[in-house]
């Protein structure tokens, strides 16, 4: 055995056996060994600085992806290029990377230590790219910054000035993408958004849930700023964890735009999970908004119930808007405007109609409800958690509901049902619920990481209403199974949330997988100001051609009345709306009960049935219902022509006109009077 003795690890070891001296007869074959060694070194020490030598690699292939330093490119089968993306935040180390299996994984970049890699999965006629950056240090922002030069994209969100495909005008740094309400500020994202856009060039991106998202553009490079941080933003990170940000996406490539929207939508969208009544997409909603504003009372609302009887209008329901309670947050009527509703209720439903109630998440601070919720802990919360966030709204400040808590969300639905018990109301239109009247700083029961969580909570108080439950905002929310509004109208003809910017906003929230959609009033709000020709009425013609748009939507909204007009309005609308009922909600009908497996669009753009022309993505102003219904409607005032687009195939017009086509046709000037639409149909060949 050892023993060790004074001195440490330089001490005397005793006990050892002896050290045999080496024989001369074994000293040649000892130094042969040492040399061979020292060869093996010397080599290996070559074999070193000849890779050190080497040119460093400047390419990265992983399938049809091609990454460097500085970003990625992805090539189609055809060897185009339909995706480029540059890395804004640093550069990859391309020394750092390495394939595990269908992996390429990076672990430093021009500014330290990263989580980088990309995933390569192919599904027959579908390859994708999951990429992931990851920064190991606090407060530092991740960018990618992606080209859309030479293709037409689509998607992301509602805006206020609507195009489709999407126009980018401008600088923009990357701002919070959270829902917003766009006719209030009218430079943000809109009520309803997703993080998922569409190309021309079948390629689709999607971003994780799990990035702080902000997006920013520049139209002199034509690019997309793509952002994950911290830092300046409502974003925050899961409780407990460093705000190390995260860009994470996906990169799907296809065989064209709508086949790859096919598998987006199966793979990544919620659909819903029932189709509303089926009166709402035959016949129209009668609001008393754009008609009565905050007027309203209990004779406006009999004597507007009883004139849609008088001109022979069908009811899917009446929609008591905005302002039947004394203050915003209380839910018993006002007296003075509604001496008697519980007549006024047993009235409308004698004659016939059933009445939908306008609502909201705000309680003012003069509500009768305010100190109730204050001291139950129900509004949401400045940062500190010690005092209810005042904010402020178009009808004044107060709190808003914490729709994360659970007694929150308990105390807003048992005041909704007891309206419902105690007057008979058929359902809610859900008003408001963007993420931009949240405070910049706040605190909820529930935490939230991505502040649009919200608006999908508070859309989630609809679920119990949804046969006939309107939503104006939405993320996430395709599977509350209700309509979704459009943003608030003004009675203009142009792309600020004007007429021509219906058929964009209603194709934009389709893409994004919404497709029970309600177009907005017929005509607009009427708002002060912000009517074509400062009329109180919207013009008699913007009406017209807005009603006949309407008629070929999913459903029909009228608030301003055709008979405030004259008795050729009422008969055009009488026709229209006769119209929408035998021919379009039977198809909207049908195409609706496929949404709930597939998620398609029902109002559809051309280039789905024309998706190798370049025309066809370009076309604002015209529409599909399904794949055999073309909608070419007239926005321009003075107009009783326009030039209309058909796609190849077998059509036959509204005026009995047939087009057996191989190749697209233009028809320039096409007649249609101010009484018509143009709408062609698919027939099977003779």
């Amino acid at each position: 055995m050892y023993q060790v003795v004074p001195g440490g690890a330089g001490g005397t070891i005793t006990d050892a056996p002896p050290i045999k001296k080496i024989s001369k007869d074994t000293r040649p074959v000892v130094a042969a060994g040492v040399l061979g060694v020292v060869l093996v070194i010397a080599a290996v020490t070559a074999w070193c600085y000849y890779i050190a030598s080497l040119p460093k690699p400047d390419l990265l292939r992983t399938e049809m992806l091609e990454l460097n330093k500085d970003g990625f490119i992805i090539r189609n089968q055809a060897g185009a290029t339909v995706f480029k993306m540059a890395f804004r935040s640093g550069t990859l180390d391309l020394d750092s990377c390495y394939k595990d299996g269908p992996i390429l994984r990076c672990g430093r970049s021009s500014d330290g230590k990263l989580n980088f890699f990309i995933q390569t999965v192919f599904v027959k006629t579908v390859s994708c790219y999951r990429l992931r950056w990851e920064e190991l240090e606090s407060d530092r922002p991740v960018e990618h910054a992606m080209s859309y030069n030479g293709s037409h994209w689509y998607g992301g969100a509602e805006s206020a000035i609507q195009h489709w495909p999407i126009t980018i005008s401008g600088q923009q740094k990357p701002k919070p993408f959270v829902t917003s309400d766009v006719y209030s500020n009218r430079n943000e994202f809109g009520s309803i958004l997703e993080r998922y856009w569409l190309s021309s060039t079948a390629t689709a991106i999607k971003i994780n849930d799990s990035v702080p998202f902000h997006l920013g553009w520049n139209d002199t490079e034509k690019t997309l700023y793509f952002q994950a941080r911290y830092q300046d933003s409502p974003y925050r990170p899961h409780l407990g964890e460093p705000p190390y940000a995260e860009l994470s996406y996906r990169v799907c490539v296809g065989f064209d735009v709508g086949s790859i929207h096919k598998y987006m939508v199966r793979r990544y969208f919620n659909k819903p999970y029932k189709v509303p009544s089926k009166v709402m997409f035959r016949h129209p909603i009668w609001s008393t908004w754009a008609l009565h504003k905050t007027e309203i009372n209990q004779n406006k609302l009999l004597e507007y119930a009883a004139k849609i009887r008088k001109y022979g209008f069908n009811c899917s329901h009446l929609e008591l808007d905005d302002r039947y309670t004394q203050r915003y947050g209380d839910f018993d009527f006002d007296l003075e405007k509604f001496p008697n509703a519980s007549g006024m209720f047993q009235q409308l439903k004698e004659d016939g109609f059933l009445v939908s109630l306008w609502t909201h998440p705000f309680v003012n601070y003069d509500s009768e409800n305010f100190g109730s919720v204050v001291e139950k802990g129900l509004l949401v919360m400045e940062p500190t958690g010690n005092l209810p966030a005042l904010v402020r709204w178009w009808n004044g400040i107060g709190g808003i509901l914490d729709f994360t808590n659970p007694e929150a969300r308990n105390w807003y639905s048992s005041h909704l049902r007891s309206l419902r018990l105690k007057y008979g109301i058929t359902s809610f239109k859900l008003d408001a619920g963007e993420t931009s009247y949240l405070p910049w700083r706040f605190r909820t029961r529930a935490h939230l990481q991505d502040p649009s969580t919200f608006t999908r909570r508070y859309t989630e108080m609809a679920i119990l209403y949804n046969e006939r439950a309107e939503l104006r905002s939405g993320y996430q929310s395709q599977n509350i199974s209700c309509f979704f509004r459009i943003i608030d109208r003004d009675s203009v003809w142009g792309y600020e949330l004007g007429l021509k910017s219906i058929i964009p906003a209603v194709l934009t929230i389709s893409i994004l997988g919404y497709q029970f959609i309600l177009p907005d009033m017929i005509g607009g709000n009427a708002y002060t100001n912000r009517t074509h020709g400062g009329l109180v009425l919207p013009d008699r013609e913007l009406y017209i051609r807005w009603l006949e748009l309407s008629a070929f939507m999913p459903a029909m909204q009228f608030s301003i009345p055709p008979w405030e007009y004259d008795d050729e309005v009422v008969q055009i609308a009488q026709r229209f709306t006769k119209l929408h009922e035998t021919l379009v909600a039977p198809r909207v009908l049908e195409l609706a009960s496929e949404v709930l497996a597939t998620g398609d669009p029902i109002i559809r753009p051309l280039w789905w049935i024309a998706t190798t022309d370049e025309t066809a993505y370009k076309i604002d102003s015209q529409f599909l219902i399904g794949d055999d219904l073309m909608v070419a409607p007239v926005l321009e005032p003075g107009k009783q022509e326009r030039d209309i687009y058909l796609p190849p195939g077998h059509w036959i017009s509204y005026k009995g006109e047939r087009f057996d086509i191989k190749e697209p046709l233009h028809l320039t000037d096409y007649p249609v009077d101010l009484d018509e639409i143009a709408y062609f149909e698919w027939i099977a060949k003779a």
